[in-house]
């Protein structure tokens, strides 16, 4: 998803974690990424109109409390490990038979981009047991990331596919190609490290900003596959290189942070705990339809 205005104001408020920004904050960052005053304006203004974004007491600007749960549910890149436990063979589906609107089917299918599932049959899609918090921590996140339209769908577990089946399951996944996504995402990161090091100070805050964005979002819709399916190491050493990669980058918004006294961006948890444009776009896709 392209960067706008509006989802400039999702990333930057989604990283402050017991705060709010400025509107000067929010105009001024706003510039360094191209965006004239008037569009930051206006589009902070639909977004209070639409209850993605409220305003304190103090006239700053934070996430609107629905945005903020389902942020906090999507920043779990960096504790990604923590997520997994041994896979047994099962697996976890789910079956919706609604069609409903449009809107609805493309927010159906992003939850289940999110959730790391694919489809293995019209209306049912599948991904391995080998999260924690099984069925019951899945089909709470489902609907959190679906939305009420879809509570009625039904999440369960299977065990003892049969053997074609099973072996179709595991291929859903293009294990290769995640392989060289992690290692061509730990290149992208490298490259711009280099890069950084000769630009300005303002060039250099929207590149890091722009390119942890794009690494995050990946690790944010990784699938987290057992090693059985995908070897972990690859996904592992990214998520490493992108922490180290998130301090080159909270150095360099720390200066900017502090003259609007906006908290947390410069706390040991990153400057960018969830990295703008994943939850952020998360947000974006999700509930903009709803």
């Amino acid at each position: 998803m392209d960067l706008t205005a509006r989802t400039l104001i999702l990333d930057l408020l989604t990283t402050v974690r017991r705060g709010a920004m400025p509107v000067r904050a929010l105009v001024e960052a706003g510039d360094l990424f191209g965006f004239a005053e008037n569009n930051v304006r206006v589009s902070l203004s639909k977004l209070c109109a639409e209850d993605r974004v409220a305003r304190d007491s103090r006239g700053r600007y934070r996430l609107a409390s629905a945005g903020a749960e389902l942020s906090k549910q999507l920043r779990n890149w960096r504790r990604s490990d923590e997520r997994v436990r041994a896979w047994r063979g099962g697996w976890i589906a789910v079956h919706s038979s609604r069609r409903g609107r449009a809107a609805g089917r493309r927010r159906l299918e992003r939850a289940l981009a999110v959730l790391g599932m694919r489809e293995f049959e019209p209306g049912l899609a599948l991904r391995p047991d080998n999260l924690r918090g099984g069925v019951p921590g899945l089909r709470r996140d489902f609907i959190a990331f679906a939305g009420d339209e879809f509570s009625d769908a039904r999440v369960f577990g299977i065990r003892d596919l049969d053997r074609p089946s099973d072996l179709r399951a595991r291929s859903l996944w293009d294990a290769e190609a995640l392989a060289q996504s992690y290692r061509a995402s730990m290149a992208r990161l490298e490259a711009s490290r280099t890069r950084v090091a000769r630009l300005a100070s303002d060039a250099a805050m929207v590149e890091t900003f722009l390119v942890g964005a794009a690494v995050v979002r990946q690790l944010q819709l990784d699938p987290l596959l057992p090693r059985e399916i995908l070897d972990p190491a690859p996904r592992r050493a990214l998520v490493t290189a992108t922490q180290a990669y998130d301090e080159l980058g909270r150095s360099l918004w720390a200066e900017f942070l502090a003259r609007h006294d906006v908290p947390n961006f410069g706390s040991r948890r990153g400057w960018r705990a969830s990295l703008g444009a994943v939850p952020s776009s998360a947000l974006e896709e999700m509930q903009l339809e709803q």
